[in-house]
């Protein structure tokens, strides 16, 4: 029996809300396989026509949601400039190239396709394995702006609260808030326009803010499914305005003490990189980030080791 085509509308910008699961029996997806998962989100959202809306990887699925854009979003100039980042130096730009990669970089079948085709190669590599790392086909649904998307986005964040392995969402690394709370939305990957204009919020950390709370009080709600959000922490969050203070910021944003390979100066972690770049089986560039609240202090994560 032939499968259902999947709905999609190339002409206009459309939010998407994406699953996958895993093939494999219990739960494949550790803190590592986590972070690059997320790192090929991240790398795909620089050439695709997709805003990162929200997302959420847990031990044995994850899920998307994004904003893809027609074929016409980049202009030629825009499309050469990113497909000089994307081939490596010296590759011809033609305006065939540019045509085939305007109906690539607006397909949201080909963007979960090379997120999941590079998670694979990468897990079997780690793992010396060959075969399937994803189930059955992604599904895919269409969001409306607004309600249904910030409800959306909340109930992806939800996930791990529902799943009882965190009482709050910012402490999970892996989800929307988490992100944003954590990394103070590092290299910009998550897009802060909810489609709530009503809330005549402009100022990211008001948004934040809103969107914080109507996260807390959708949890604190007992769908039967799953576990509530703790009532004593969204009263807690209720005195204070669902607003963040800068020691909490700090607090989430300290795993990098932990989380990180090196830890220091800039000037420091690049010396100590190159006196351990052999060990590494990796030879991609690293990025050494800085420690959002603190002045000067910068992390290496190992993502490969």
């Amino acid at each position: 029996m032939p499968r259902i085509a999947r709905f999609v509308r190339s002409h206009v910008p459309t939010v998407y809300h994406v699953i996958s699961r895993t093939a494999l029996d219990g739960f494949p997806l550790k803190d590592s396989e986590k972070d690059y998962l997320l790192h090929l989100i991240r790398h795909f959202s620089r050439f695709y026509f997709v805003d990162v809306l929200g997302f959420c990887i847990m031990s044995n699925h994850f899920h998307l949601v994004v904003r893809m854009h027609p074929s016409d979003y980049l202009s030629d100039d825009a499309m050469k400039r990113r497909l000089e980042s994307w081939f490596p130096k010296g590759r011809e730009i033609t305006p065939k190239t540019i045509a085939q990669f305007r109906e690539r970089w607006s397909s949201l079948s080909k963007l979960v396709k090379d997120i999941k085709q590079g998670f694979t190669h990468f897990y079997n590599k780690h793992h010396n394995r060959k075969g399937y790392f994803w189930g059955d086909r992604f599904k895919s649904l269409i969001v409306q702006n607004g309600h249904s998307l910030i409800n959306l986005l909340a109930y992806v964040d939800l996930n791990p609260i529902r799943a009882n392995i965190a009482k709050r969402p910012e402490q999970y690394r892996w989800c929307t808030l988490g992100y944003h709370v954590q990394t103070n939305n590092q290299d910009n990957l998550l897009s802060m326009d909810f489609g709530m204009k009503e809330w005549g919020e402009y100022d990211q950390t008001a948004v934040l803010r809103a969107y914080r709370q109507f996260v807390y009080e959708t949890g604190a709600v007992d769908t039967g499914k799953g576990k509530p959000m703790d009532p004593r922490i969204v009263a807690q969050e209720r005195k204070k305005n669902f607003e963040l203070k800068r020691y909490e910021l700090f607090g989430y944003r300290s795993r990098y003490f932990s989380d990180a390979g090196i830890l220091g100066s800039k000037e420091f972690v690049q010396d100590v990189f190159d006196q351990v770049r052999h060990l590494l089986k990796s030879k991609d560039t690293r990025v050494f980030t800085p420690l959002a609240g603190t002045s000067g202090v910068y992390s290496m994560k190992r993502l490969r080791a």
